[in-house]
């Protein structure tokens, strides 16, 4: 059994394009041996960029995200002071606020981060898929 993470480009591709993840993270997230977990920093990063306009299409898939992740059968993070501790004093140079709140609660809750972006590749101590 794996428990995994799913960054935010992760959670809209999982709940909207599943054909967009690659064969691994789609095997993955489907296996109902795995645990599935969605940190609330995804829904923060995309009510952001959909208030900002770089995700306008966001907005349908916003009025029904936590329905969409129960039939995801992913479980909700929230983000603790800890998270927020180890995300704001990691050595590394990645300045995007989300993705050091991911890194840290995947390294912290023993999770496998599910991304695609190589940015995560450089953090010492965080095991990702894709």
């Amino acid at each position: 059994m794996a428990e995994l993470l799913l960054d935010t480009h992760a959670v809209m591709w999982a709940i909207n394009e599943p054909d967009r993840l690659s064969d691994l993270a789609r095997e993955q997230i489907t296996d109902s041996a795995n645990r599935i977990v969605v940190s609330a920093a995804s829904s923060w990063e995309l009510a952001t960029k959909h208030r900002l306009g770089k995700l306008p299409q966001a907005g349908a898939m916003l009025a029904v995200l936590e329905e969409s992740l129960q039939r995801l059968g992913a479980d909700p993070l929230a983000i603790s002071h800890r998270h927020a501790l180890l995300a704001g004093s990691l050595d590394w140079e990645h300045r995007d606020p989300f993705d050091r709140v991911l890194a840290a609660q995947a390294m912290i809750e023993s999770l496998v981060l599910v991304t695609i972006d190589a940015a995560f590749d450089t953090v010492a101590g965080l095991r990702c898929l894709w």
